[in-house]
């Protein structure tokens, strides 16, 4: 086991590894940079390094600044969480070359499933059903258009890496095909530094669902299990939940053994998720695996009793799981919800600034995973997220009354948070009857 681990992140994240290394007696290295010197949470760390200015590029993005803390700090692994360099082939491999390890998936694996074209080829390799598309990526305008006519409107132009929404656009017809090509190109070469694109049949009003996986070093890959993740905007989840309400028993059951499939296929390590696209039928369609540690963790965690992070952990050091299949438990219910320093009456504007107050809610089976408190100030510099509030109960429709308690108890003030707005997707019949989809909050709640 290690004895020495970096935190290669911030904010909640580096938290919770912080305090899942402390349960196992790891000494641990905390990075920071200029704005988040001082922080609580950093405390909890044996040491803390800063890494550089404000802005992430400066700081947690640098590479080199990242190696040279875990060099200083003589650490034996690190541990990237989510976001930053988390899914970053190089910065893996360069843990390799320093005789790090790197608590995630191999550099291998990791370039194979970034990708998305590569990707798609694993899964039709694992027999997991793909939606219909281009082979690969579109090389020019004409050819995007014959595909279209081949697999109909209204189809989805999606940029080969990266994500969270970037570089995507909704084409209804040749005109909106042609424009939407040449911005989600921009975009994905502006976010990404590669402008690759590919195209697939857009799926109308889909559920997202994911499969949670784990796999050791030694062969044994399980899943944990799937959330469901429609509620969202703009493709950024608000909510996440387990298990996925009105998913029939057979489908549930098949969409985790496809991800197990395929992540066999991709010979993948450490835990990851593979997200689906399911649609009115219930058909499910392979949509991309995130290679790290998700923020909707928290969820998985309450249905199955088990500590993913140190899970990752003990992977990375060569341990074997502890674990068959059949003994993973699926028990009751959880919703996890993303609280946001944002203003969802303002175009969901960002709102940083100092939390003036701060009360947060308890109560059997609830929980808050966040490192902000009373007085703490929410700076522009990096993700609008201040914490999750999850709740666990023995049935969804309690989870929902125990959430609903939950915000109507929460009070921050001093910024403004997403908190109303989560309060009016709860009393939607939509996300109560389990009747929603990736669009039914911009279609229901947020039509002006």
């Amino acid at each position: 086991m290690f004895q020495r681990i970096l935190v290669a992140n911030r904010g909640e994240i580096a938290l919770r590894i912080l305090r899942a290394c402390r349960e196992m007696g790891i000494e641990t290295v905390a990075v920071c940079s200029e704005a988040d010197r001082g922080a609580d949470y950093l405390k909890l760390a044996s040491e803390s390094i800063c890494v550089g200015p404000a802005q992430a590029a400066g700081s947690y993005l640098l590479i080199k600044n990242i190696i040279s803390a875990a060099e200083i700090g003589n650490v034996q692994a690190i541990h990237p969480g989510y976001g930053f360099l988390s899914e970053n082939e190089h910065f893996a491999e360069v843990c390799r070359s320093c005789n790090i390890d790197f608590i995630g998936p191999s550099p291998e694996a990791m370039g194979k499933l970034g990708d998305k074209v590569t990707a798609k080829e694993i899964a039709r390799t694992a027999k997991v059903s793909l939606v219909p598309g281009s082979d690969g990526l579109i090389q020019n305008e004409e050819e995007a258009l014959a595909i279209a006519a081949k697999i109909g409107y209204p189809v989805l132009i999606k940029a080969t890496a990266g994500g969270g929404g970037k570089g995507m656009r909704v084409a209804r017809n040749d005109i909106s095909l042609k424009a939407g090509l040449k911005q989600a190109a921009v975009e994905a070469e502006k976010a990404f530094n590669n402008a690759g694109v590919y195209l697939e049949k857009y799926i109308e009003n889909p559920r997202h669902v994911e499969v949670q996986i784990i796999a050791d070093l030694h062969g044994e890959v399980v899943h944990l299990w799937e959330r469901d993740c429609s509620s969202q905007r703009r493709h950024q989840k608000l909510i996440e939940e387990s298990p996925a309400p009105n998913l029939p028993q057979s489908v549930r059951e098949d969409i985790c053994k496809a991800a197990v499939r395929l992540i066999k296929s991709a010979n993948y390590t450490n835990a990851g998720t593979v997200e689906f696209i399911v649609d009115k039928d219930n058909q499910f369609y392979f949509i991309e695996v995130n290679a790290r540690i998700q923020v909707e963790h928290p969820v998985t965690e309450m249905v199955t009793g088990l500590d993913l992070i140190q899970q990752q952990i003990r992977v990375a050091a060569g341990e074997p799981l502890p674990w068959k299949q059949k003994a993973i438990p699926c028990n009751g219910h959880a919703i996890e919800v993303r609280i946001n320093a944002e203003d969802p009456d303002n175009d969901f504007r960002g709102s940083p600034g100092r939390i003036t107050k701060l009360r947060v809610p308890g109560g059997n089976g609830v929980r808050w995973d966040s490192h902000v408190h009373e007085g703490y100030v929410v700076g522009p510099y990096y993700d609008s997220m201040i914490g999750k509030l999850i709740v666990h109960k023995p049935s969804r429709t309690e989870a929902i009354a125990c959430m609903k308690r939950c915000l109507d108890e929460f009070i921050v003030e001093g910024i403004k948070t997403t908190i109303p707005l989560l309060k009016r997707i709860l009393n939607n019949s939509a996300f109560v009857e389990g009747r929603m989809d990736t669009t039914f909050i911009e279609q229901k709640l947020l039509v002006k």
